[in-house]
């Protein structure tokens, strides 16, 4: 499953499986109120999920609409030398209206991802990527060894500079970016994860950069790294975690057995990596004394307020310029969600129903923490 995305299909010819990748520029919307003017492939960003089976013969059609040349290289896949993709090394670079060929046999089963090799600082920025899923031959892949059912969730981290107002992002950007997404969406638009209790949850990230690794977190449940894009991990080097660094360039893919109904944040625990198009660059202003500032500014410009001598929550309230979305986050349960970028939530239930992926958690009320009674903290010696 591709949260956010989809699968690209394919027909079976002659034996192989036939498949059409056109790199071409698109209009993406990262979340409400931001919308970009970028390149993909197939009219979306990351590029749909590739799904073959171990063993598999694929002949993969690419078309180029860009305006500059393109390959694609299949990253982390052994193939034929002169299909690995890397313009001027391997195979000469696709002209623009032009549509080349590569056909090869996915040997190995794994996680895999795609990617341009011409002028990757532009293309990989603006957000040609995708993954690759290959399933081992002779597994059902909706079961695992025990048989549990398995739900199966390919993600793929990317990073954006985006100026406030602006639709194009900046490909030249080597640090201070300020989009951070999942399949191409920013939190409150990436879409959560489902899964019932005792479920086996297979979690596959990429990363393609373009610079900064990505500290993945979940609350609610151990995990173990399974997989990267070299290969299985050994049974013997495997141990429970809740955090995996990605980095860039990499998969990792993690597995967990579903255990603890409830609505569990899924995030990079890099902080500025959970908010949305924030400025780097604004003053500090946290524990200023900024008393009668306002008053003042607001003679030359009428409405004006200080945001940030208290901290940056009350920022979420903010007004915004056109297509931006700086510090802005979602609604939840119990007020507003103040997270944004690469952010989403795991839902487990006892029984999936339709409307769980968009409802919350019914967490009975005395499982919910709340506001100490004075008797409370008098009778625990706390001073309130």
């Amino acid at each position: 499953m591709v949260p956010n995305g989809r699968t690209l299909p394919y027909q079976v010819k002659q034996g192989a499986k036939v498949f059409h990748l056109v790199a071409e520029p698109i209009r993406h919307e990262i979340t409400p109120g931001l919308e970009i003017e970028t390149w993909g492939y197939n009219g979306g960003s990351p590029g749909p999920l590739i799904e073959v089976t171990q063993g598999d013969r694929c002949r993969f059609y690419v078309t180029n609409k860009l305006p500059e040349p393109t390959t694609v290289h299949w990253h982390g896949v052994i193939v034929p030398c002169g299909m690995d993709g890397v313009a001027g090394l391997t195979q000469r670079a696709i002209p623009p209206g032009k549509t080349y060929r590569y056909e090869f046999v996915f040997g190995q089963a794994g996680t895999f991802m795609y990617h341009p090799h011409y002028d990757e600082m532009t293309q990989i920025a603006f957000g040609m990527c995708g993954m690759i899923v290959v399933h081992p031959r002779g597994k059902d892949p909706r079961t695992d060894a025990r048989g549990r059912r398995v739900r199966d969730y390919s993600l793929m981290a990317h990073e954006w500079k985006i100026p406030i107002g602006a639709r194009r992002p900046d490909p030249m950007a080597m640090n201070d970016f300020n989009v951070l997404t999942f399949n191409s969406k920013a939190y409150p638009a990436t879409a959560p994860l489902v899964a019932e209790k005792g479920e086996l949850v297979r979690l596959r990230f990429g990363n393609l950069g373009p610079m900064d690794h990505h500290s993945i977190h979940l609350h609610g449940a151990p995990f173990q790294v399974v997989e990267t894009d070299g290969g299985q991990v050994p049974m013997s080097a495997r141990h429970p975690d809740t955090t995996v660094l990605v980095p860039v360039g990499a998969v990792r893919v993690v597995e967990l057995v579903a255990e603890h109904p409830g609505d569990w944040a899924l995030h990079c625990h890099m902080t500025h990596h959970v908010m949305n198009q924030m400025g780097h660059d604004v003053v500090n202003l946290t524990g200023a004394n900024v008393e009668g500032l306002d008053a003042r500014i607001r003679r030359a410009v009428p409405g004006y307020m200080t945001m940030g001598h208290t901290g940056m929550g009350e920022m979420m309230a903010m007004e915004q310029p056109r297509n931006s979305v700086s510090m802005r986050g979602g609604r939840g349960p119990h007020g507003t969600i103040d997270m944004g970028g690469m952010f989403t939530v795991l839902k487990i239930r006892e029984r999936l129903r339709p409307g769980d992926e968009q409802g919350y958690f019914p967490a009975p009320p005395d499982t919910i923490a709340r506001e100490a009674t004075a008797a409370e903290l008098a009778g625990d010696g706390i001073e309130g």
